[in-house]
């Protein structure tokens, strides 16, 4: 037989685990062996479904009375038919004060004063001049408004878009508190342009402020005879465009120019006969939305969307007196094409309240997809708005676009259509008002609302993570936290936005390059406290972070009163849950209602327990929370009083972070200080020992691996009979469970008298059986097996008698197969393995195998002997 290997034996006969320097300690070797430290995953928060829709949630803080509302009355007479009302021109005003509503119906305009006191000119009821008689072929003369006495510059047609809204019988009453520019005549509207409702100051002429008589009947005229009149399909009274045609006559067009001849020819045989029957067939819901799909086409077709067509003022004055009606699809129609010719100030207000209120009912979220149009609209309009002059209408439409993100119908959709970038882009610029106001605005938190809802939606697509890092979406919501920490509805969003965010790695280094959102998260949870539905996501997020980053781990702790918070919280909602289970067991009532705010708790406690237990896997954190008395006070409540079956998640985390934080207790100098407090610890995890939750019963012996380093824990576990129970668990085939098994093992057969249990109780039998089974597979586990062995034989004499004889011969035989490195590393298992994994087996069998299985085979070889050994002769 070949001679083995020399002896590694130590000077003195020692327990193995108290190793020579050249081996690791069993606490090391259990710890690398089965990454004793772990981050832990627990589930996203659950966010129920909001089926009432609306502006602002059923939880929302905002005042109700200063809130734009999500049910209001809104139709024709609500919209300005000359959509040439200038905008109010309102800017946001100083902190604390409200926009003001005495001017104008511009965006600046309050919601509740337009519900309640429409303005004169939107309560007229539009009415189209008769029709005359009149060839469709006569030719049309650009000379017919010179020669009808007009003046020069300014086309018959576009007095007739403006005349019966404008000057006819004095119908229209002066706005109380009128300036000059409202006081102006409409033929200097029309000079200007279709009255565009520009946010731009109108300068206006002495000449063409003074309009005379003469020009008020030459208008009259040019009615009468039918030229400049409202009505349809007429040749003379129809504004188009041959922009699609011609760039000059583009050009024309959006300068107010003439109408060309092409121009109104395609009005009158693609445009007006439309418009006619659509004001005939009113009341007809399916002729109107077909008609209503033409007129987008046609509009479309002849490039006149926009404002590039000068019979817009008409078109829409015709489509205005239709929203009175009720059905939904009908109101989508008319509101793209109303979008569509870009409407401004009041209009643009009203026309987002239509859309935000066709999606209120999710019955009507197909309809924002059948044409293909409207939802690319909706960001387009969006691009388009100006924050500061389009307050309350980026209010419903950003609410619109919120409602129909969180369907599946519409999500993916309204993602393809470059949605987050026009929200990205927006949130960026409320963030820089915010920081530049130097405190938060209602007007902009009533926006941010939406907005950080809208983003919370979009967030759900799976190819919308690139976008959000794309356009800093991630970065611009975390500094939400820092601008709006007092802003409960935003603050929500944003948590919801990152808790799906940060499950991605990539996000998370975003999150955690920003020291600052570390701060943020920590003064939320302070501010917060009580508000469970925050609390869980902040501290889901933090747990993301903690389990992903060492980084982050350290630049979490080093926040001013980081730990301090974090168990604050923690205690606060130990507290409530045992208020709660108490309630509950003095009320048998309430007993038998569902435990939904039980469950709540439980969910922000598993969140805040991961945190803990992911912070601790720092070399630098952990020993600080491991010296925390009143964190193990609390960890130790939840396993007293929570039970595995009922509350599982909770109590499996709690087992783990004890686990981590026990593996700091244990120091060279030992751990007097911690002797009691693991007593407590190994008395709470018993019942996790004697129950069927396999689960649990692996993390319960995970936590023993580390409690078993002090005697005091070894005896304790041995009055229960926990040791026996270990080598039960030896042949469970779970590897697992076996590997928790072994690792107390190693620490119990550090006492003499502790030794006969594992032979008595066919241990060692077992531990062959586990070196059989797992050794080529399992190097680390192999090896721990016979640090067991090695522990148990410390006073050997004899190798049969120690082991049993046929435990011994298959031992030595399974030893001396797995030291060959050819026998050990060139098998079908390794080739099986792709080249890393071959090398990753290569250095465990050679760093952690090789070493003390090469010293227990020499141990049985030299105490392997025929003869009795002779009894020492009496002195």
């Amino acid at each position: 037989m070949m001679e083995p290997t020399p002896p590694r034996k130590p000077k003195t006969d020692r327990p193995f685990y108290q190793a020579p320097d050249n081996l690791a300690t069993s606490s090391k070797i259990i710890s690398e062996a089965r990454s004793s430290l772990r981050s832990l995953r627990t589930n996203r928060p659950f966010t129920p479904r909001d089926e009432n829709r609306s502006l602002f949630g059923t939880t929302s803080t905002r005042n109700p009375e200063t809130r734009p509302p999500s049910a209001f009355s809104l139709g024709s007479r609500h919209f300005d038919g000359s959509d040439s009302r200038p905008v109010s021109g309102t800017r946001l005003t100083p902190i604390d004060h409200q926009l003001n509503n005495a001017t104008g119906s511009g965006s600046g305009t309050s919601l509740s004063a337009i519900d309640e006191k429409p303005k004169a000119v939107a309560d007229i009821d539009v009415v189209l001049a008769p029709k005359p008689p009149v060839d469709p072929n006569r030719p049309i003369s650009r000379k017919t408004p010179r020669a009808r006495g007009m003046q020069p510059g300014v086309s018959s047609e576009n007095i007739g878009d403006k005349s019966d809204v404008s000057v006819n019988n004095n119908s229209v009453e002066r706005r109380v508190h009128s300036g000059p520019k409202e006081r102006t005549s409409s033929s200097y509207i029309e000079e200007r342009g279709e009255g565009d409702g520009s946010d731009e100051p109108r300068a206006s002429s002495a000449s063409e402020g003074r309009k005379t008589s003469s020009d008020r009947k030459h208008r009259d005229s040019g009615k009468e005879s039918g030229y400049g009149s409202d009505r349809v399909g007429s040749g003379g009274s129809s504004r188009g465009s041959s922009a699609g045609k011609s760039g000059t006559t583009s050009s024309a067009a959006a300068k107010g120019g003439e109408e060309t001849p092409e121009e109104a020819l395609y009005y009158t045989q693609h445009v007006g006969l439309i418009i006619e029957e659509m004001i005939t067939q009113k009341g007809n819901t399916e002729r109107l939305i077909h008609l209503g799909n033409m007129l987008y086409k046609a509009l479309s077709e002849g490039n006149l969307l926009g404002r590039n067509c000068k019979r817009r003022s008409a078109i829409l004055k015709s489509i205005f007196k239709l929203l009175d009606m009720e059905e939904p699809r009908l109101l989508l129609v008319l509101a793209r094409n109303i979008l569509a010719l870009k409407v401004s100030g009041n209009n643009l207000m009203n026309v987002c309240k239509l859309v935000f209120k066709v999606s209120k009912d999710e019955k009507n979220d197909t309809l924002f997809v059948e044409d293909g149009v409207v939802l690319g609209l909706l960001v387009q309009t969006l691009k388009g708005m100006d924050i500061v002059a389009s307050t309350d209408a980026l209010v419903y439409l950003i609410g619109a676009i919120k409602l129909i993100s969180g369907s599946n119908v519409t999500l993916k959709p309204i993602a393809k259509e470059g949605c987050i970038g026009a929200l990205a882009k927006m949130l960026t610029q409320i963030n820089q008002l915010i920081s530049e106001a130097g405190k938060p605005m209602e007007q902009l938190g009533h926006i941010l609302v939406q907005l950080t809802a809208a983003l919370r939606n979009l967030a759900d697509t799976s190819s919308s993570r690139e976008k959000f890092i794309h356009y800093k979406v991630v970065d611009e919501v975390c500094r939400v936290l820092e601008l709006c920490p007092g802003d409960h509805d935003s603050v929500l969003n944003v948590s919801r936005i990152l808790s799906k965010l940060t499950l991605h790695m990539d996000c998370c280094n975003i999150v955690s390059q920003k020291t600052s959102s570390f701060k943020s998260f920590l003064n939320i949870l302070t501010k917060y406290q009580k508000k469970e539905d925050v609390v869980v996501r902040i501290s889901f997020i933090l747990g993301n972070l903690t389990a992903k980053s060492d980084d982050s781990r350290l630049a979490l702790y080093q926040q001013p009163k980081s730990i301090e918070t974090i168990i604050s919280v923690f205690k606060y909602y130990m507290e409530a849950n045992l208020k709660s289970s108490e309630a509950r067991r003095r009320d048998p009532s309430i007993s038998n209602q569902p435990k939904k705010e039980t469950k709540n708790v439980e969910d922000v406690l598993m969140k805040l327990v991961r945190v803990i237990a992911n912070l601790s896997i720092n070399e630098n954190v952990g020993p600080t929370l491991a010296g925390d008395r009143q964190c193990h006070k609390l960890l130790l409540h939840i396993l007293d009083s929570k039970d595995v079956t009922t509350s599982e998640e909770l109590v499996l985390n709690t087992i783990a972070t004890i686990n981590n934080l026990t593996y700091y207790m244990y120091t060279d100098k030992g751990s007097e200080d911690y002797v009691d407090l693991q007593v407590n610890i190994a008395e709470s995890l018993l019942k996790l020992v004697l129950t069927n939750h396999m689960e649990g019963l692996i993390e319960a012996v995970r936590v023993y691996g580390n409690l078993s380093r002090q005697k005091p824990v070894r005896d304790f576990l041995v009055e229960n009979k926990v040791d026996k129970i270990l080598v039960t668990l030896l042949d469970s085939g779970n590897r697992d469970i076996v590997y928790a098994a072994c690792g107390v093992l190693i620490n119990m057969m550090a006492d003499t008298e502790k030794r006969a249990t594992l032979k008595t109780e066919g241990g060692i039998t077992k531990l062959v059986d586990v070196l059989s089974d797992f050794g080529r597979n399992d190097w680390q586990l192999a090896s721990m097996v016979c640090q067991i062995l090695m522990n148990y034989s410390a006073k050997i004499t004899s190798s049969n008698d120690c082991f049993g004889e046929q435990e011994t011969q298959t031992l030595s035989e399974l030893l001396i197969e797995y030291l060959d490195d050819e026998a050990a590393l060139d098998n079908s298992v390794m080739s099986s393995l792709d080249a890393e994994m071959r090398e990753f087996m290569s250095d465990k069998w050679e760093a952690d195998f090789c070493p003390v299985a090469s010293q227990l085979l020499d141990r049985i070889e030299r105490h392997q002997s025929e003869f009795e050994p002779l009894e020492p002769s009496p002195s």
